[in-house]
């Protein structure tokens, strides 16, 4: 009997898959998505309703070769691409190539286990066509506004450059918070902290900050002004005013999603949001357990769907009451929570495929960091179906005549979810075990002795720059993107040279600042992050079937096209013109100019064609090659911005960062 055909994205998950099938099944990969809109010219009959013209990706015609042998005496073939947009038209393309006279059947799973495929197997299903125009119209979209304003930046700036319909979106946040910090102001205030001790015990201090002065908050400004307040402090007895005791519980955070994920990988792991979504995908597709083979550990790691299924809340329900206690599971019903409208339940939460497999019985199986990012999954999950922790806490007000000083004590009572996941809100386990309060047992109408008073001088601080974390953060916030095209995104403007990485934060370059000025006064709708937002909830409504994708085409197209045509007329040229500077031409005495070039900006005579005197524009740092003089300069590559030896190609010094820059 002929066997069927299942063909996957990766040799990693169909060796997986392969293992669980067994041999009534060839498993095969097409290497994700194998057909797609030409590179060399826009791909779209805009007149013919927005006829995409799809051709099998040159670089994976040897895949595609494969594919059409592999299949050609199969009668049955599967397509088992991942749960999403992008999976379902990945099929829909592979079944229009290999279908033929053929039945063709889709199979979805949100997880690579025995259980899970089999089951996808036993319930096969239709290409979901609202899926695959969903990702149609999107990717016609980008081609269309790609291929409309990358020509025009060529033109207006230089050769090389590309914009992004939601990548420019981006940029344009860094830019603007950029600008934020540049225009930033610091302010000077001053605290004051009274060290007390109760009348009782005068070996024990504690400390309390001035919170208000005559019933209204304050801000001291300057130094004098805190001397004074401390000379009239020091007349007044220290009373107690008011105590308040308070019982507050902290509730487990929700599963991971992508988002969640991106982020606290980079807050807890220092992850980059492309280096989790890489290690995910591992741990995902399938992992070698010595006599196991390879088995896949977590969930679908690209989701915006904290829903768990029954089976995996039966599971840590069996694992918390072994380990723990009653005490630590809910005793009504499992913790339920609550994903974004947005968000497509039919999919799962990110969790750990068998959440009884834990992190250290699977460490000597894992790279480093795969062992890293399962724990944080696996913990996350577990302590997601925990109870809540129980913390009791005291609020005190002290009265020094017309100054209120405040403070408090917290300990806890019950633990609950954060013995596996430690939440902000407690105090880690040794400061607990040291000083459970740090403020004696005090009662209303106590008078307390004044050990000092301490004043401290602060200033207000700008915005930090995005990171890695918030910037996934605010676009998940602002509703660009989705959980797919995170990780792109930062990719993108990175590889474009629109911002750069310093200390983990997001900087924009001269070139994403000039960029995105031109594209934000005269594309002010595909610049507005509403806009963005909006089309990404019409990309939805595709999705769920309630609009047609073409009618999102069409009343994009022309507007955009108005503003493309008006851009030609009125954008100014940077390429012409350049950025004015104070330096001269050494040949004829001319201002000198700042253009673009494909390796990165350089110093023109402004005089240019009539003089061709131009000059790199150095760091003004000494190469650290040997036996050479020259300095260090900006380059551009496919990885991002890198500098490099004037002396080029005599000299080949580069380094990713200058540490002199980034202080």
């Amino acid at each position: 009997m002929s066997k069927a055909a299942v063909i996957v994205e990766s040799p990693a998950k169909s060796k997986t898959i392969n293992k669980i099938l067994g041999p009534d099944y060839v498993v095969l990969s097409c290497m994700g998505h194998i057909i797609d809109l030409p590179k060399n010219k826009m791909g779209i009959d805009v007149k013919s309703n927005f006829e995409p013209e799809y051709i099998v990706i040159p670089e994976r015609r040897k895949y595609m070769a494969k594919l059409k042998k592999e299949t050609r005496k199969k009668s049955v073939i599967y397509l088992a691409a991942d749960p999403d947009r992008e999976g379902e038209a990945i099929s829909w393309h592979l079944k229009n190539e290999l279908g033929k006279g053929k039945k063709v059947l889709r199979v979805t799973f949100d997880e690579i286990t025995a259980s899970a495929v089999k089951k996808a197997f036993k319930n096969p299903h239709s290409i979901d066509m609202n899926l695959v125009n969903a990702q149609q119209a999107r990717r016609i979209l980008d081609r269309i506004v790609g291929y409309s304003l990358s020509p025009l930046l060529w033109k207006k700036v230089t050769r090389g450059l590309s914009a992004g319909r939601v990548q420019s979106v981006a940029v344009r946040l860094i830019v603007e918070r950029e600008a934020r910090i540049r225009k930033f102001v610091s302010q000077e205030y001053w605290e004051i902290e009274a060290h007390l001790r109760k009348k009782t015990d005068e070996h024990r201090s504690f400390s309390a900050k001035l919170d208000k002065i005559d019933g209204k908050d304050f801000r001291i400004e300057n130094e004098k002004e805190v001397k004074d307040a401390i000379g009239d402090i020091e007349k007044n007895e220290f009373i107690v005013s008011n105590i308040k005791e308070s019982k507050k519980k902290k509730y487990a955070q929700a599963p991971f999603i992508t988002s969640k994920l991106q982020q606290d990988a980079f807050n807890k792991l220092h992850f980059s949001v492309n280096r989790t979504m890489r290690i995910a995908q591992t741990l995902y597709e399938g992992v070698e357990l010595e006599h196991k083979g390879s088995v896949g550990l977590i969930t679908y790691m690209r989701t915006d769907s904290v829903r768990v299924s029954q089976d995996a809340q039966a599971a840590a329900k069996a694992y918390i009451l072994e380990e723990y206690d009653e005490r630590y599971y809910p005793s009504n019903k499992p913790n339920i929570y609550k994903s974004k409208k947005s968000a497509q339940e039919a999919h799962e939460c990110i969790r750990p495929t068998t959440p009884l497999k834990e992190p250290n019985s699977v460490k000597r199986f894992l790279t480093p960091d795969q062992f890293k990012l399962y724990e944080l999954i696996w913990k996350r999950f577990i302590s997601s179906q925990m109870t809540p922790a129980l913390y009791s806490v005291t609020a005190v007000d002290i009265e020094a005549g017309k100054y209120r000083f405040k403070t408090s004590g917290t300990k806890i009572v019950f633990d609950g979810f954060t013995v596996l996941y430690p939440a902000a809100f407690a105090q880690k386990e040794d400061e607990r075990r040291k000083e459970p309060w740090k403020i004696p047992i005090l009662a209303v109408g106590e008078l307390l002795n004044l050990v000092k008073l301490t004043p401290s001088q602060h200033f207000t601080k700008p915005p930090a720059p995005y990171s890695d974390a918030t910037l996934v953060k605010v676009l998940e916030e602002k509703g660009i993107g989705r959980p797919s095209t995170y990780a792109p995104i930062i990719s993108t403007i990175i590889i474009r040279h629109y911002v750069k990485r310093i200390k983990g934060y997001f900087h924009p370059t001269e070139l994403g600042e000039i960029i995105n000025g031109l594209l934000t006064k005269h594309f002010p709708k595909i610049m507005d992050v509403g806009f963005t937002a909006k089309l990404e909830d019409e990309l939805d409504n595709i999705e769920e079937g309630k609009i047609g994708w073409l009618a999102v085409l069409e009343n994009f197209y022309s507007p955009f096209m108005h503003n493309v045509d008006e851009a030609k007329k009125h954008m100014k040229s940077i390429n012409r013109e350049g950025l004015k500077t104070d330096q001269i031409c050494q040949l004829c005495g001319k201002p000198m100019i700042i253009k673009w070039g494909r390796r990165g900006k350089f110093l023109s005579c402004s005089d240019f064609p009539k003089c061709r005197y131009s000059k790199s524009i150095t760091t003004g740092i000494k190469c650290p090659g040997p036996d050479c003089n020259g300095e260090l300069i900006e380059r551009r590559s496919k990885r991002g911005i890198f500098y490099g030896c004037t002396n080029y190609p005599r000299c080949k010094y580069t380094v990713r960062s200058l540490p002199e820059k980034e202080a």
